[in-house]
């Protein structure tokens, strides 16, 4: 059988971590002047893919 290829996007945005998937928060990019400077800070941060989200990652990145 064949190896399984990544999904490079997927590689780009999720990291596979012993608690599950981290990837970067949304909302980061545009129209920042109206958000508060606390939002944006906060957004900052790291969080973990939410686990209905899970399966698909995996079968995205099977090597990982």
């Amino acid at each position: 059988m064949p190896k399984i290829k990544t999904n490079r996007g997927a590689a780009k945005r999720f990291k596979k971590t012993a608690g599950g998937f981290k990837c970067g928060q949304s909302h980061r990019r545009h129209i920042l002047t109206k958000k508060s400077t606390k939002r944006k800070r906060q957004l900052r941060k790291a969080t973990h893919l939410h686990p209905s989200d899970v399966r698909m990652a995996t079968r995205m990145m099977p090597y990982s």
